[in-house]
């Protein structure tokens, strides 16, 4: 099994981030490159899905991290520094984001003609929903719960936070008495409520389906990272796994073709069937070699990984400017090389906009809101590269942080 941090998932962070990204960008590709929007149409137009591989790695992550720590027994001091901890990791570029599209919604109250359609949203009573991160708990649509679109994601990211205190310890009784194997079918089967809800009502967007989606499949992630830690391949079940994952990604990416081209009557949004293989995928990825792993575990891409959350946090800000913008100005996206030219800023602007509130923001902020933690020695190894280990292991044994982070 490879030490350090489990960079191919790091990489695979890029790969969701701009999925989702792309999938908001649709009507700008549309416009100008529509020969392009149209190749990529059966992928670009299920990009939401995404979200649900961020959600699957988020339990993954988090119980990689703290399985041993928080699994044995509960105790109040740890799951707070827990809940912490994961503020420090998304509260900071969160609040930012958050205030930044409510001044944009003021502005376009008091400047032009075009007032954000959001304006009625600006109540006391919805600021401290946002403040909080519960916005999202009283509505049973994430549409319109957050100023910041993405972030009704991170309101549901929270509700599993606190929920994560139970889930680890039952997750690790279970995997002390479960192997491998097992654990892996539990995963599966804790990823499927969605995708039964799915294939019951033909809509993967019902009302109060995010509470399935990041309830199960953070489970999933959790159950699965079980798996992986007592897993010991060896190098040659390593580059199979490798293969495996290029398969799997190859199988993801054509099952979205084929429903395209021969869509089920009953089931409008069958594309979301492709969340079954999300699992297998990020086993493959986390104990692969070569391949795919290889690719997603390049320097550039793990750099793109650790900004991952920042873009996805800032993207649709960038969008709602642009939109505004076009209305306000009367301007017009071209399928020109000025058109292209244009779209290609605009993208270039909101990974941008990511460097900026990741080296600004993200990290400088994590850092500060860590050592406000009386235990100074347990955040240190908090920030240590983390080592994957069997779960019998102590925990003084093995470095806990893998940079895969979740959203």
């Amino acid at each position: 099994m490879r030490s350090g941090e489990i960079r191919a998932l790091s990489g695979l962070r890029i790969v969701a981030a701009v999925w989702v990204v792309l999938f908001h960008f649709r009507p700008l590709l549309e416009q100008a490159a529509p020969g392009f929007r149209t190749a990529l149409a059966p992928l670009l137009d299920c990009g939401a899905q995404g979200v649900d591989l961020f959600f699957i790695l988020s339990g993954f992550v988090l119980t990689y991290n703290y399985l041993d720590r928080m699994g044995q027994t509960w105790s109040l001091r740890s799951t707070l520094h827990f809940l912490w901890l994961r503020l420090a990791r998304v509260w900071p570029v969160y609040l930012v984001t958050m205030h930044l599209a409510a001044l944009w919604i003021i502005f376009t109250l008091n400047i032009g003609h075009v007032p954000s359609p959001a304006a009625e949203s600006l109540t006391a009573i919805n600021y401290i929903r946002q403040f909080l991160l519960v916005q999202l708990w009283f509505q049973p649509f994430f549409d319109g719960s957050s100023w910041d679109g993405p972030a009704w994601s991170i309101s549901a990211e929270w509700l599993a936070y606190l929920l994560f205190a139970g889930l680890v310890l039952i997750v690790f009784r279970v995997a002390r008495s479960t192997r491998a194997r097992g654990l892996f079918l539990l995963a599966v089967a804790a990823a499927m409520p969605p995708v039964l809800l799915l294939l019951a009502t033909g809509q993967f967007y019902t009302p109060w389906s995010w509470l399935p989606r990041i309830v199960m499949q953070f489970t999933a992630g959790a159950l699965l990272c079980a798996a992986v830690v007592k897993l010991q391949p060896s190098e040659r079940a390593r580059r199979l796994a490798g293969y495996a994952a290029v398969l799997l990604a190859g199988g993801i990416v054509g099952s979205l073709y084929l429903f395209d081209a021969y869509p089920l009557a009953k089931i409008p949004d069958s594309n979301g069937l492709v969340d079954v293989l999300f699992v297998p995928l990020v086993l493959t990825l986390a104990v692969g070699a070569g391949t795919l792993p290889g690719l997603l575990s390049i320097g550039p891409m793990v750099y793109l990984g650790r900004i991952s959350f920042s873009l996805y946090m800032v993207h649709e800000l960038v969008h709602t400017t642009w939109n505004w913008m076009v209305d306000q100005f009367e301007l017009r996206l071209l399928a020109d090389l000025n058109g292209k030219l244009t779209l290609l800023a605009i993208i270039g602007v909101a990974f941008a906009g990511a460097v900026l509130l990741y080296h600004l923001v993200e990290e400088p902020a994590r850092r500060w809101m860590r050592s406000m933690m009386k235990d100074n020695e347990r955040a240190r190894r908090d920030s240590a590269p983390g080592k994957l280990a069997p779960i019998h292991v102590q925990r003084e044994e093995r470095a806990t942080t893998v940079s895969a982070r979740a959203v």
